[in-house]
C-alpha cells in the first residue's frame, strides 16, 4: 500500500506518475520543522535492514552510514563520500515490520541511518517535500509497489546489451579503427564504441572535428555494417560563442540559466566559458533535444550525457578551478567549495525565478528527458541513452552509469552492491565503468570485473586519458578475455528477456538475496545477487582469490562456463567453496528454473536468439524476444519454450 503526505508547497519532480491517495500524517515517521527544514525520524529494531538510496556508497544495507543526496561530480567513491552523481531518495526498512518512504524533493536531503548507533533513521529535507509512504508484507513487495508508481523503465535496443568499449582519448578516426581491429582480429565480441569529448570541435556540443573525423556519416555507416555503433558524448554546458547556431538560438530565446542580474550565468567546463541550458523550461528541453539531430542525421543511434550535475570548473563568481578541489567529506566543507556556484544561478519555473540550489538534483534528469523525448521523434527505432547525473523518474528516459570510479578492487565490490539499489529506484539499464575509469587496471582485476559486468545490462569498458590502455586485447594472451566476453553473448537470450520482462511488469532485474529468501544468512549477504527470475551470481571480487565461498539458500544448478562449453551440476542447499579460474564464470540456476543460452557471435546483429538451449532443472522458460529495435514492446512478444 502507498499513500502520500505533502509538506509545504513542493515542486513537482515528475518522479511519481500515478495518482496516490493523500493522507494528513505519516504512520511510521515523526516529523519536526526546524526553520527551512523538516526532520523525519523513525526507530529501528536491532535486526532491521535498511535498503535503498540507489546510487550511493557502502553496502546494500545502508544502516550505519550518513548520506547526502546532492548530485556531485565526485570520482572518490569511498565509504565516507557523502554524495555521488544521483539522488534516489527511497528507503525501505526490512525486519519485523516492512515499510518504506520516498522523500520527493529536488533539494538536498541528509540521511542519518543509525550512523552513531542511535537506533533510528533521521532524514533532513527542505520544508517543501512530498513523502510517499509504502507498506507491505516484504521489502521486495514494497520495492515493486514503488516501481509501479514511478513508471516503466527505459528499454534500449538489443545492440546496447552488447559489449561496449570506451576511453577518454580516442582522438581521431584511426584510434577507433585500432579498437575495431583489435577486437575483431582477436575474436572478442564488440557492439559499440564510445566517443568522448575529443571527437568535438574544441569540445563544443553537437559539433564534429572534421580533421580528426572526416565524413563521420560515412564512417558510422561503415562501422555499423560491421556490427559496431558509435556512441558520442554530449555535455551540459553550451560554449559562449556568437555565430554558433546552438548558442545563438539559446540566447535569442532565453533558454539559459541566469545569474543574480538576470543575465545568462557564465561557468567554465571543457570548452571554456559556457551557459547552462535551463531544462526546467519545456521549450528549452525541446530545443536542446532537437540539437541531437545534428548527429542522428549522421547515423548516430546512441548517446551518453555527461557533466550534468552540472559539473563546474569555475564560474564568473568563484573564479577557482573547482574540479581540482577535493570533494567535501562534510556539509561544512561543501559550503566552502564548488557548491556555492549552485547558489549563484537561477531557473525559470512556471514564470518564477528559482535558485538552482533548491532544485539541483533534477538538473541531470531533465537533460536526459530533453534528449530522450526528442530522440524518440528523431529515430524510428529504439535508441541508446545513458547519463551520469540522475533523479528518480529519469529511468523512464534513459539509463545511467555509476560515474568516474577507479581501478580498485573495492570499487568492483561497490559496483556489485550498488546494482540492486539502483534497480529499486527504477534504473534497470545501469552499470559501472568496467575496469575502472581512473587508475591503471591490472589483468586480474579487469577479468574479474568483466565476469561480473557480463550480467549487468550496461556492459562498458571505460577508462581515462593518461591511464593504462584498458582494451581487452592489450593484456597479452587474449584467450581469457575472449572467454569471459563471449559468455555475455551466449547469455543474451536470458539477459535481454529478463530485462524487458522486468520493465514490462514493474520488477527488478537484479535483487539482493534477502528479497527472495528470509533466512538470516541470505538477508546479510552483499556479494551474491539474483539476476532475473532464474539466476543467482556470486562474482569473485577479491585480489588474488582463486575462488570463493557461495551460499545456496536452496538447491540450485551450478553452471560453469570455460570459454567453450557449459558444465552443469546439481548442488544441494548450503555453503560451498568453489574454484574459479580467470577464464571462467560460474552462475547458478534456481530450483525448478531454466536459463536459455545461444551460440555466440562477434556482435548482436549476428546472434540467433531463437535457437537456444535451456540450462537448469526446470522444464520451460518464458522468453521475451523481438527484432531488438521495435518500439512496440509488449507481452505479445513473450513465447514459452520447453526443455528438450
Amino acid at each position: 500500500m502507498i499513500k502520500q503526505v505533502i509538506f509545504g508547497d513542493p515542486i513537482d519532480t515528475g518522479a511519481i506518475v500515478k495518482d496516490i491517495e493523500r493522507e494528513e500524517r505519516l504512520s511510521e515517521w515523526q516529523t519536526e520543522q526546524l526553520g527551512d527544514s523538516i526532520v523525519f525520524r523513525c526507530a529501528l529494531e536491532q535486526k532491521d535492514i535498511v535498503y535503498g538510496l540507489g546510487e550511493q556508497v557502502r553496502g546494500i544495507n545502508k544502516r550505519g552510514g550518513r548520506y547526502i543526496s546532492y548530485n556531485t561530480d565526485n570520482p572518490h567513491h569511498n565509504d565516507d563520500s557523502p554524495s555521488l552523481y544521483g539522488a534516489h531518495n527511497l528507503l525501505i526498512v526490512d525486519g519485523y515490520r516492512h515499510f518504506g518512504a520516498f522523500f520527493d524533493t529536488p533539494g538536498k536531503v541528509v540521511f542519518d541511518i543509525d550512523c552513531n548507533n542511535s537506533g533510528e533513521i533521521v532524514v533532513t529535507c527542505p520544508k517543501d517535500v512530498r513523502v510517499a509512504e509504502l507498506t507491505g508484507d516484504s521489502a521486495y513487495l514494497i520495492a515493486r509497489e514503488f516501481l509501479s508508481v514511478i513508471g516503466r523503465s527505459f528499454i534500449p535496443p538489443l545492440w546496447a546489451f552488447g559489449f561496449g568499449q570506451s576511453r577518454w582519448g580516442y582522438k581521431r578516426k584511426r584510434d577507433i579503427d585500432g579498437v575495431t581491429e583489435g577486437y575483431r582480429n582477436n575474436n572478442i565480441p564488440l557492439d559499440w564504441i564510445c566517443m568522448d569529448i575529443d571527437y568535438m570541435d574544441r569540445y563544443i556540443d553537437f559539433t564534429v572535428n572534421e580533421k580528426r573525423f572526416p565524413d563521420l556519416k560515412g564512417y558510422a555507416a561503415s562501422l555499423k555494417s560491421k556490427g559496431i555503433r558509435l556512441v558520442p558524448i554530449i555535455d551540459a554546458g553550451v560554449k559562449i560563442e556568437p555565430g554558433n547556431a546552438t548558442y545563438d538560438e539559446g540566447i535569442r530565446n532565453g533558454y539559459f540559466c541566469t545569474n543574480h542580474e538576470g543575465k545568462p550565468f557564465k561557468a567554465a567546463v571543457w570548452p571554456g566559458m559556457t551557459h547552462f541550458p535551463d531544462f526546467f523550461q519545456p521549450a528549452c528541453r525541446e530545443w536542446f533535444g532537437n540539437e541531437y539531430r545534428k548527429l542522428t542525421e549522421l547515423g548516430i543511434e546512441g548517446f551518453w550525457n555527461d557533466m550534468n550535475e552540472p559539473a563546474i570548473f569555475y564560474s564568473e563568481y568563484t573564479g577557482a578551478l573547482n574540479s581540482l578541489t577535493p570533494p567535501p567529506s562534510t556539509e561544512t566543507e561543501a559550503e566552502n567549495n564548488a557548491y556555492k556556484d549552485y547558489r549563484n544561478f537561477y531557473h525559470s519555473i512556471n514564470g518564477k525565478r528559482v535558485l538552482h540550489d533548491k532544485v539541483h538534483n533534477l538538473y541531470g534528469a531533465l537533460m536526459t528527458r530533453a534528449a530522450s523525448e526528442q530522440l524518440d521523434k528523431l529515430i524510428p527505432r529504439r535508441f541508446l541513452l545513458f547519463s551520469r547525473s540522475s533523479y528518480v523518474g529519469a529511468h523512464r528516459y534513459g539509463g545511467i552509469w555509476t560515474g568516474d570510479n577507479g581501478s580498485a578492487w573495492d570499487h568492483l565490490a561497490r559496483n556489485v552492491r550498488m546494482m540492486p539499489s539502483l534497480n529499486m529506484v527504477g534504473f534497470l539499464y545501469s552499470g559501472a565503468d568496467t575496469g575502472g575509469f581512473g587508475g591503471n587496471c591490472g589483468r586480474e582485476l579487469l577479468l574479474r570485473w568483466l565476469a561480473f559486468s557480463a550480467f549487468t545490462p550496461l556492459m562498458r569498458n571505460h577508462t581515462a586519458i593518461l591511464t593504462r590502455r584498458q582494451e581487452c586485447y592489450r593484456y597479452g594472451d587474449t584467450e581469457d578475455f575472449r572467454s569471459v566476453v563471449s559468455l555475455r553473448y551466449k547469455l543474451l537470450p536470458y539477459i535481454y528477456s529478463e530485462f524487458v520482462k522486468a520493465a514490462l511488469y514493474g520488477d527488478m532485474y537484479m535483487k539482493p538475496l534477502g528479497f527472495e529468501f528470509s533466512d538470516e544468512r541470505s538477508r546479510n549477504i552483499e556479494d551474491q545477487l539474483l539476476v532475473g527470475e532464474c539466476m543467482m551470481i556470486a562474482p569473485v571480487i577479491e585480489k588474488g582469490a582463486k575462488g570463493r565461498e557461495v551460499w545456496l539458500p536452496e538447491e540450485m544448478t551450478e553452471v560453469r562456463y570455460d570459454g567453450e562449453n557449459f558444465h552443469c551440476e546439481q548442488i544441494p542447499k548450503g555453503l560451498r567453496h568453489i574454484d574459479v579460474k580467470l577464464n571462467e564464470a560460474v552462475f547458478y540456476v534456481r530450483k525448478g528454473k531454466c536459463v536459455p543460452v545461444c551460440k555466440g557471435a562477434q556482435c548482436t546483429d549476428e546472434l540467433d536468439m531463437r535457437d537456444v538451449v535451456l540450462l537448469g532443472a526446470g522444464s520451460e522458460y518464458r522468453q521475451y524476444i523481438d527484432d531488438g529495435s521495435t518500439k512496440d514492446v509488449s507481452e505479445d512478444n513473450i513465447r514459452v519454450i520447453f526443455k528438450q
